[in-house]
């Protein structure tokens, strides 16, 4: 495999004034990996910090253009965007946004965990609760799209990204979800493509260059890793083979596509659960003969667990269509793979490299460098590496020191992983096959945001503060 930063080399947008590397979820196209810089290993809240600034509960990542970092937040009962100074992390400008509704959100999702996409002259940012903001570098506000209500049980948290002229957002939810292109030139809707096979999932896309030139979205939701033209919104191909829900975003490098999905401990290999299709089903357990199949006419309770899930209307029955989507959900399998981007229409049967399903996580993305992909748990700090080239398990280990829950994802750069816990415990470790943990440090406070590298710089989110990290 090639070197990350040769990999990243045609992902990186040239330097101009206001362009940056890490200008969206994940920096580089989703990747996790800094462009370039020398970076501390050494660092806390008492250790190379070259600024600190106070900032309101929000959990969205920071992004960066050349001068400036921005973050969403919730202050108070308003939805913000916020601009810092890169060199000295002054506040530069505050803009709210409208909040028509209130979405009931999971407790590990937030109002504000969208990132914001950034270009050299534009910020685009994403509330569920509103819809799309785009903003100049200087704060002034460019255009607004109101979107929704969404109906995802979780709330929304895919990021927004640009795609040249096109701002690109996922909505996968219960029902009628959707890809959308808008026109970063004044927000005009461009297109809008239906993913009637969605049903939940918060995964932010990436950019591909196709053979004919064409650059396409590939956006893995349920049960399918879709590619979109990313002018027209037209489906180009697509493989099969995910689980029911995927949160985590995928990472394209070197012309392999890497993700992960976890839907639930029944999706695990050897423990599916397999259902009668609808008519079948319907003869043995709908014991009232409304033709519906209700929670309580469900024999096994680990299947009733998943109900509310599939009973979209709600109305406390499942239908024909619903019954089809929990069985195909509890088919699925929990994986790992590698997948060869490109072609047309259903590619599954020769574009799937490597499988691997065990230890999978469900938020933390994967990380793809120094010769290892690296899976961090949701739970309990086990870090499982594999061989990018074939999904071979290289190893599983435990990071003693942080044995609690992951919500950001790894991130990498000058041959060091950060891996930060949602207790706020961080740990750097060698990016090498095997667990070497070069430090620890404890912000003790929650974080969920992923960490941004660039020049030498990190920029870290906690629930109160912005942190800049730097050597001298």
């Amino acid at each position: 495999m090639l070197p990350a930063s040769i990999l990243l080399a045609a992902l990186v947008p040239a330097t101009q004034d206001g362009a940056a590397a890490w200008n969206r979820f994940r920096g580089p196209n989703g990747t996790g990996i800094a462009a370039s810089g020398s970076f501390p290993a050494e660092i806390g809240p008492e250790q190379h910090v070259v600024w600190r600034s106070a900032l309101p509960p929000g959990r969205s990542s920071p992004v960066l253009s050349r001068a400036r970092v921005f973050l969403t937040a919730l202050e108070g009962d308003e939805l913000v965007t916020l601009a810092f100074e890169r060199e000295s992390g002054a506040l530069a400008w505050k803009r709210p946004a409208p909040r028509p509704r209130r979405t009931r959100f999971h407790a590990d999702n937030h109002p504000a965990a969208p990132s914001a996409a950034v270009d050299a002259d534009t910020v685009v940012v994403f509330f569920d609760e509103f819809g799309l903001l785009a903003y100049d570098h200087d704060g002034n506000e460019r255009w607004r799209v109101a979107l929704g209500p969404f109906d995802n049980v979780y709330g929304l948290a895919a990021s927004p990204i640009l795609a040249g002229e096109v701002v690109v957002l996922a909505c996968d939810q219960s029902t009628n979800s959707f890809v959308a292109g808008f026109s970063k030139r004044d927000g005009k809707e461009l297109w809008r493509t239906k993913r009637p096979q969605a049903v939940s999932g918060h995964c932010t896309p990436v950019l591909w260059r196709a053979n004919d030139g064409r650059d396409e979205v590939l956006l893995p939701g349920s049960y399918l890793l879709d590619a979109y033209d990313a002018l027209t919104g037209a489906r180009r191909w697509w493989v099969s083979g995910l689980p029911a829900e995927m949160k985590s975003g995928p990472v394209l490098l070197d012309d392999r596509l890497y993700l992960h999905g976890y839907n639930s401990p029944l999706n695990e290999l050897g423990s599916q659960v397999e259902l009668a299709p609808f008519a079948e089903a319907l003869a043995k357990l709908d014991a009232d003969g409304d033709h519906t199949i209700e929670a309580a006419e469900i024999p096994d309770a680990r299947v009733r667990n998943y109900f509310e899930y599939y009973d979209l209307v709600p109305d406390g029955k499942l239908d024909a269509g619903e019954w089809e989507g929990l069985r195909v959900s509890l088919a699925a399998l929990n994986s790992a793979q590698c997948i060869r981007p490109g072609g047309q229409g259903d590619v599954s049967a020769t574009s799937v490299l490597w499988r691997y399903h065990k230890g999978i996580p469900q938020l933390p993305s994967p990380l793809v460098y120094g010769g290892v992909y690296w899976m961090l748990a949701d739970q309990g700090g086990l870090v499982t590496e594999l061989d990018p080239g074939s999904g071979t398990l290289l190893g599983k280990e435990r990071l003693e020191h942080a044995p609690d829950a992951f919500y950001a994802s790894p991130v990498a750069g000058d041959g060091k992983v950060y891996l930060l816990s949602q207790a706020g415990t961080l740990s750097v470790v060698a990016a090498e096959k095997g667990l070497h943990v070069l430090h620890t440090a404890r912000f003790d406070e929650p974080c969920y945001a992923t960490p941004a590298l660039e020049d030498g710089r990190i920029f870290l989110r906690t629930e109160t503060s912005l942190y800049c990290f730097g050597a001298p």
